[in-house]
């Protein structure tokens, strides 16, 4: 049965702007993103620049220069502004609508043969949502008293009251922008659920559904179940700064409130969170690793039970952000066990990607080089994250430069590599160009190389007892002897925003000059690639029907090393 689609717009601003079209959308998504991550990347090389030279003023370093005396690039506040406003850009406007809003409704219709998304309408709704919540976090960022300045976490009582920060409407603002952000993505992640589960095209069995489909959907499901005792305690947050409720804020008579209970209820959401904007990553690499080794997917039911039993675990790991708060050593004990028992399915996952390489054709594609990055930078993430699940360990290396350095390992090769990886794979599709692959290989290794670099200094400064969120130059004494490792770091950052000029100079070039792109440049089987590229308003002249899985490659007997999945079956294919 054909599914039913809104008619094609025939003006500019409902084809383009105010559009229902999950393509349309699918890119407005990525090119939020792409927008939010310049702004946090020229952040972060304030913040790296100020840690590198914290008593000299360094020419040219940003616009958020302070013209105030005294040594350093930026005033203390700023520089607390600048470190909440990275993390804050970083995870929920760059990670979200880049690997759920752009990667989630421009693929999974196509690649589950739908016309559409379920509800059109609530697509575009939501992506206005996020839209505005963008808006309104810009503009927390030049309002009296200056951004949020509590941390990207907000921990009160620094985020509860305006006394303590001297921030005043940014950090409401910025509580606001996030509640809106949070709504748009439970609107998308109902409409992402509902369509792969109901829209179907025939033979499109569960068992038959591209892995990225099911991350997807799992990371849905987590931010769904997560998201509401956040958003309560958000709503308790705004009252507190502007009721003078004291839900986070302890009283001196001890009548007040707990901020170990914002911990609390921003982690019980937060740790699933990060795996809310990990699987999509993954789900990345289980497309491009088999279509550039030219071989099925290693395991395809070992990835999709691992992925969500690692979401069923993630529920229970909150409290290992929480070791040094004072927590009951009996509570310590279970969350540590569920910390290190996590690591066991995410590494079967890895095991079964690099199974999937093992004995295959490689092809050394742009996409290909991103993914085994990618992979090689997560193996580290998740080294030293065990490490840190283990409560004595974490309780010297917490709020230390090693723990930064494990999150973007964690995060960096899943959020950027990944989306890179899905990017320069799917970019034939989506725009209908190809991109010249000298400019993009030229990306990869500057990216990757300066990416290590800089925080494996990290690494090393963090076991050093450096801690995160100084900034007055005489706190960087006693880290003296280690002050050439944040150099070091430093110019690595400066050389990974400069590595992306190749990446900018690609899509130029590419608008002007790319040629364009054939339907399926990588003779993958997924149904998205048996499609025009860009694809049509309907997707599908027809919807199609599909016969087998979406991993078969050198099928023996097959004249050809790819079999589509909406091929008829043959004596020669299996079904």
């Amino acid at each position: 049965m054909e599914h039913a689609i809104h008619p094609e717009p025939t003006t500019f601003l409902r084809k383009h702007v105010f559009s229902v079209d999950h393509k349309v959308i699918g890119r407005q998504y990525l090119i939020l993103g792409m927008v939010w991550a310049l702004l946090g990347g020229l952040m972060a090389y304030v913040v790296r620049s100020q840690i590198a030279w914290p008593a000299q003023k360094v020419v040219g370093a940003s616009l958020f220069i302070d013209g105030a005396a005294g040594p350093g690039i930026v005033l203390p506040e700023t520089f607390n502004a600048l470190i909440t406003m990275h993390g804050t850009v970083m995870v929920f406007f760059v990670a979200m609508p880049i690997l759920l809003g752009a990667f989630g409704n421009f693929l999974v219709p196509l690649m589950i043969g739908a016309r559409d998304m379920a509800f059109p309408r609530l697509n575009m709704a939501s992506f206005w949502v996020i839209t505005t919540a963008s808006l309104v976090m810009l503009v927390s960022m030049f309002l009296p008293g200056g951004p949020a300045a509590s941390g990207w976490t907000g921990y009160p009582p620094l985020s509860a009251r305006e006394s303590y920060t001297g921030v005043g409407l940014g950090q409401a603002f910025w509580i606001l922008a996030l509640a809106l952000e949070f709504t748009s993505f439970l609107m998308g992640g109902v409409n992402l659920l509902t369509t792969a589960i109901t829209m179907r095209a025939p033979g499109m069995t569960m068992m038959r559904l591209p892995l990225m489909v099911w991350m997807q959907m799992t990371a849905a499901v987590l931010f769904m179940l997560s998201v509401g005792p956040t958003i309560a305690g958000a709503i308790l947050l705004l009252l507190d700064r502007t009721a003078g409720t004291s839900f986070f804020v302890p009283a001196a008579d001890g009548s007040g409130g707990d901020p170990l209970l914002w911990q609390h209820l921003f982690w019980f959401f937060g740790h699933p969170e990060v795996y809310v904007i990990l699987l999509p990553g993954i789900g990345v690499l289980t497309e491009v690793l088999p279509t550039f080794s030219r071989k099925p997917i290693f395991s395809y039911k070992t990835i999709l039970w691992s992925t969500m039993v690692a979401g069923v675990l993630s529920f229970l790991v909150w409290a290992h952000h929480m070791f040094v708060s004072g927590m009951s050593p009996l509570m310590v004990m279970p969350f540590s066990i569920t910390t290190i028992l996590i690591s066991v399915p995410f590494t079967l996952v890895i095991f079964a990607l690099i199974g999937t390489m093992i004995g295959g054709s490689i092809k050394l594609t742009t996409p290909m080089l991103f993914a085994v990055g990618t992979i090689a930078c997560f193996i580290v993430g998740g080294v030293t994250g065990m490490f840190l699940g283990s409560a004595a360990v974490d309780t010297y290396m917490h709020d230390t430069y090693f723990v930064v350095a494990h999150f973007h390992y964690t995060l960096f090769p899943t959020v950027i590599l990944g989306g890179l990886t899905g990017f320069y794979f799917w970019f034939p599709k989506m725009f209908g160009k190809t991109l010249n692959r000298p400019l993009g290989h030229i990306h990869f290794w500057i990216t990757v190389i300066s990416f290590n670099v800089l925080f494996i200094a990290l690494f090393r400064v963090g076991l050093a007892g450096h801690v995160r969120r100084i900034w007055a130059a005489v706190t960087y004494d006693y880290l003296k002897p280690f002050q050439g490792l944040n150099v070091v770091a430093t110019w690595a950052a400066i050389a990974m925003l400069i590595g992306q000029i190749p990446f900018i100079a690609n899509l130029i070039w590419t608008a002007f000059k790319g040629e364009a792109a054939p339907s399926n440049p990588w003779k993958s089987n997924s149904l998205e690639w048996q499609t025009a590229s860009p694809p049509p308003h309907e997707n599908f002249h027809e919807i199609p029907t599909v016969h087998r899985g979406a991993y078969e490659y050198s099928v023996p007997g097959s004249e050809q090393d790819w079999i589509a999945q909406d091929s008829e079956p043959s004596s020669t294919s299996a079904g």
